[in-house]
């Protein structure tokens, strides 16, 4: 435990929810969940809007609906989320060199270690400050906890929310953690609280009341010890620096179960294709390809193959997928599938060998007549096979928007930007050739992108009988 609260909880506020609400003008105030759409979907994320209908994280989708009928459901959309969240990790690495991340949308940070000040006031002052940027840089609020330890810091920043900012002053743990469920102390599951409440023990105080070999004698050495420790406010773990990812993979969960073979080996090449592009997108590549199956009654199995050297090659990915895929029995159906790729390296076994080729190549081009190089036609947009809510779009005569939906050959289009107003709402046939599917708009637009007012366009005189208030 430390003398001054200079270890920094970062949690953003309802973070898909929000991204997807600064995206969407006309969702703005209005409850918003995110997650699977389907009848077997789970809920990622609600706003606070959805909240007070008692929709929460886990969920499953369907009891979210019953809940909360008139809620907008969307698709994540993980590429935005991580955008985003680079600018905010970007932020917390300006205040320290020792940023943890847990996840997307959280993360630890140790003042001490960027050389502020331990003064509850320089702190609270960094927090503030951070709050401020993230605003400006995203659009989105967070809240921020300041304690002496990680757990304390924790309790803050859940304590601040949504959007706000607490300091556990040093001294004052106890009387904090005291009247807490034991629940709020990191590592205690259902299972340990059920434990502990059968036992008579239910808050944090009774926790540490109980004494460490009791809780040895309840929970095991290991878990009853760090339990004990944590309870009584003494939390020294460190600060670890991000580390690097061990695998990068992609699934997904179908409405209804698959059952034709061919279909299970076009979604499996599918997702082969997907992960790779996460991959390369981290300038990674790997040797292990992992497959998931998980099936009709929710038994789940995973297969795996080495390759001879890592790769980041979409086809060999879907060949090795393909051949774990073989000694997989699929016909009672599919629920779930998912492809991994593990055994992670920042080159591959063809960069052995890139340099000799790329002599080759330049060879080869010298002995072609002189002249222009081809120009190679761009890549039509994949279009999605199922227009799901919340994706981007893009109108050839509209512009930008989302789809609100789609069914009976129909997409219903709503076109609107970050910065815009909310915006009007359009339906297309499925087909439609004007319609494509579009890279998601940045939260908030570059100052170079604005457009200035028309009194401020160079060379532009002011309106006649117009006056500046």
């Amino acid at each position: 435990m430390r003398g001054a609260p200079t270890i920094l909880h970062l949690d953003m506020d309802a973070f898909y929810a929000s991204v997807e609400q600064a995206a969407k003008p006309s969702l703005r105030g209005k409850p918003v969940v995110v997650g699977g759409i389907g009848p077997r979907g789970v809920v990622a994320t609600a706003s606070y809007e959805a909240r007070v209908f008692g929709v929460h994280s886990a969920m499953a989708t369907a009891q979210a609906r019953r809940l909360c009928p008139n809620a907008a459901y969307l698709t994540p959309r993980f590429r935005l989320y991580q955008q985003v969240s680079q600018v905010v990790m970007r932020l917390l690495g300006e205040l320290s060199p020792l940023v943890e991340p847990l996840s997307l949308d959280e993360a630890f940070v140790d003042l001490e270690a960027g050389g502020v000040e331990p003064t509850s006031a320089a702190v609270r002052a960094v927090g503030e400050r951070l709050r401020e940027d993230i605003a400006a840089a995203t659009g989105l609020t967070g809240s921020v906890g300041l304690a002496g330890s990680k757990m304390l810091a924790k309790i803050a920043s859940e304590e601040a929310k949504p959007d706000g900012l607490v300091v556990i002053e040093p001294g004052t743990e106890l009387e904090i953690l005291g009247p807490m469920s034991v629940r709020a102390i990191p590592g205690v599951g259902p299972a340990t609280a059920e434990t502990l409440r059968r036992a008579g023990i239910t808050t944090v105080a009774e926790t540490a009341e109980a004494g460490e070999a009791e809780l040895v004698r309840l929970l095991g050495k290991s878990h009853g010890a760090g339990l004990h420790a944590l309870a009584t406010g003494h939390d020294d773990r460190p600060v670890v620096a991000e580390r690097d990812a061990k695998s990068v993979s992609a699934e997904d969960t179908f409405a209804e179960d698959l059952t034709d073979r061919t279909r299970v080996q076009l979604e499996l090449a599918r997702l082969a294709d997907r992960c790779v592009r996460r991959l390369r997108e981290a300038g990674r590549s790997g040797r292990t390809v992992v497959i998931k199956v998980r099936s009709y009654d929710f038994s789940t199995l995973t297969r795996s193959e080495t390759l001879r050297g890592p790769t980041d090659d979409p086809a060999v990915v879907r060949e090795a997928a393909a051949r774990l895929l073989d000694g997989v029995d699929t016909t009672a159906g599919v629920r779930l599938l998912g492809v991994g790729v593990s055994g992670l390296a920042d080159y591959t076994q063809e960069d052995l060998f890139a340099q000799a080729a790329s002599r080759a190549e330049e060879a080869a081009g010298a002995a072609l007549q002189d002249g222009p190089e081809p120009q190679q036609a761009p890549e039509a947009p994949e279009r999605p096979h199922q227009w799901l809510p919340g994706l981007d779009v893009r109108h050839a005569e509209y512009g930008n928007g989302w789809v609100q939906g789609s069914g009976v050959g129909r997409v219903t289009v709503r076109f609107e930007e970050p910065w815009s107003g909310p915006g009007r709402v359009r339906t297309f046939r499925v087909d439609d050739p004007a319609l494509e599917p579009s890279e998601p708009l940045p939260l908030v637009r570059a100052p170079q992108d604005q457009v200035p007012e028309v009194s401020e366009v160079p060379g532009v005189p002011e309106v006649p009988g117009s006056s500046s208030p």
